[in-house]
């Protein structure tokens, strides 16, 4: 089926990863490298980052619950300060990429967030947020986590985003760092990209639409992780 919609995650597509924040205060303070990924994977539909992403607590909830989730991985941790981990740096190629997309597609967000910061980005800061706004403002609609109640990788999160935007699964390319997002993607008919980084995305994206996105490297870089994180 011809492609009619491309679909966005948020994080870690348009702004740099919260892993590599994730790294850094693990640097820090002395934590095994990927700790606070293994705190989110462990009982990862009923942890408190699940729970927060859903609505389900807020985040003197969150604060707590993480904190006893990694004390129990043997390294005490405050949710508190993860939260300010999460905005990244915004990459000018992929929002580039977007408006090119939306001249010749149906253009959608699915983001896990929270209800905590500003806006759907989460930023830290209301500048931030700004900067956040502006590109929200070109998607035809946003299915979020944290105001449905269901996050990635439940396939109804996706099927929600097609009926908003009329298309069917088959007809859509979605983008998203996390491979196990994109697993749920791809089960449904979608054409599935992991941004790994964003020359590999883009040329995947390129082979994907037809389209042609300038400033792209002629031979992207390889590497990172595998489908499933």
């Amino acid at each position: 089926m011809a492609i009619k919609a491309v679909i966005w995650d948020f994080g870690g597509v348009f702004t740099s990863s919260p892993f590599e924040a994730f790294n850094r205060y693990e640097a820090e303070r002395g934590l095994p490298s990927d700790f606070i990924r293994k705190v989110n994977a462990t009982n990862a539909d009923s942890n408190a980052w699940a729970l927060f992403e859903r609505s389900e607590i807020d985040s003197t909830g969150f604060d707590r619950r993480f904190f006893e989730e990694s004390s129990a991985l043997g390294y005490p941790v405050r949710g508190a300060d993860i939260l300010p981990l999460l905005a990244g740096e915004v990459r000018p190629r992929m929002v580039e990429a977007l408006v090119i997309c939306k001249r010749h597609f149906k253009v959608g967000c699915i983001t896990n967030n929270m209800a905590h910061g500003h806006g759907t980005g989460m930023a830290p800061t209301a500048e931030g947020a700004s900067r956040t706004t502006d590109i929200m403002q070109l998607f035809d609609a946003i299915v979020e986590s944290s105001k449905v109640g269901v996050r990635k990788p439940d396939p109804r999160i996706y099927l929600m985003m097609c009926e908003r935007i009329g298309v069917e699964p088959t007809a859509c390319v979605y983008l998203d760092d996390l491979g196990i997002n994109c697993k749920s993607a791809a089960q449904l008919g979608m054409k599935a990209i992991k941004v790994v980084n964003e020359a590999r995305a883009l040329a995947e994206l390129e082979a994907a639409t037809g389209l042609t996105f300038p400033h792209i490297a002629a031979s992207p870089a390889s590497g990172g992780e595998e489908a499933g994180d």
